[in-house]
């Protein structure tokens, strides 16, 4: 009897400790403490994998989880037509709370360019996170040392330069030559453009002599930039980028600034409460030291925005795009 008893005793004991030790096992480094953890949370990247959607989404569902905001964040990509088709596939997950799309500028431009029927106004808005300048590249063998060099030789022949790019017209890596273009007294309609579904498709291209140059992010090259595998000619906004050697296209003496930028966007049809749960896992992620050196090392400027004020800002580029386009007789 007295040994049942001391058994009973043990067991309560037992189920104390394990009450007492349950809820930080339960939140700690979990995110369920800030209303951030969402079991089961999918990433689509609309471009293939290299380019800047990418990268972006697989660094901020790291960040993400070594900064314990969550956890076993899928990524995966669904390219096609300048990122319209994984802006259809969001649109038709209506509802859905566990997924969301790296997107940009370019995504803007291929609705508009390919008459696409779903549009960013069919999406949540969820956050801009960073803003980038793109870079003129050439491969490391190129004839071209300079952008003084290019810009000659492109003048005298627009169509036999051809110029890759990671975006469909209308996105940033098409946008970006077509003012340089302009800028050089270059018709912008002369200008033989090859679009490339992101950044990774383009590098090969460049490293093989397909196109005369490449136009990008800079967070997408720097790899291949310091390495030595890319020459880094220009970068095309208003101010040099710390650690690299290149002059702004402005110093040069062309009249182009120009930035392109990344967000989060999620499926229509959104609670409150799922809404507010991805903005929230994006502000902590925003504040995060990871997030912060992560900015650093690629190169990317903090353009921090959410919600409401993001998607008034995705109107305002939409109709930024068809201004420039029109501008620039495409």
């Amino acid at each position: 009897m007295a040994y049942v008893r001391l058994r009973t005793l043990l067991a309560l004991l037992g189920a104390v400790v394990l009450v007492l030790a349950g809820p930080p096992l339960l939140t700690t480094g979990s995110g369920a403490d800030t209303g951030t953890r969402i079991p089961g949370l999918r990433f689509m990247v609309p471009n293939t994998p290299g380019g800047g959607y990418d990268i972006t989404a697989r660094t901020a569902a790291r960040d993400a989880e070594d900064a314990g905001l969550t956890h076993g964040i899928e990524v995966f990509n669904l390219p096609g037509a300048g990122g319209t088709v994984g802006l259809s596939r969001l649109v038709s997950e209506h509802g859905n709370g566990k997924l969301a799309m790296s997107m940009g500028l370019g995504v803007v431009g291929a609705a508009r360019s390919n008459h696409s029927p779903r549009t960013l106004a069919d999406t949540t808005p969820i956050a801009r996170l960073t803003e980038e300048q793109d870079v003129v590249v050439v491969a490391k063998d190129s004839p071209y040392r300079t952008i003084g060099e290019l810009i000659k030789a492109w003048r005298e022949n627009p169509g036999k330069l051809p110029v890759g790019g990671g975006s469909s017209p209308g996105g940033p890596d098409h946008l970006a030559p077509m003012l340089m273009a302009q800028a050089a007294g270059i018709a912008p309609k002369r200008v033989n453009y090859i679009p490339f579904d992101g950044g990774g498709e383009l590098l090969a291209s460049i490293l093989g002599n397909k196109v005369a140059f490449g136009v990008s992010g800079v967070g997408e090259y720097l790899d291949q930039i310091r390495s030595g595998e890319l020459r880094l000619l220009a970068v095309t906004g208003a101010e040099r980028v710390p650690g690299l050697d290149a002059p702004t296209l402005q110093e040069a003496g062309f009249d182009v600034n120009f930035t392109n930028w990344r967000g989060i966007v999620a499926p229509p049809g959104l609670s409150d409460t799922e809404r507010g749960k991805l903005v929230r896992l994006f502000e902590e992620l925003h504040d995060s030291p990871q997030w912060r050196e992560s900015m650093r090392r690629n190169g990317w400027s903090d353009a921090f925005l959410t919600g409401e004020e993001f998607g008034r800002f995705l109107a305002e580029q939409d109709r930024r795009v068809v201004s420039v386009l029109k501008e620039l007789g495409l």
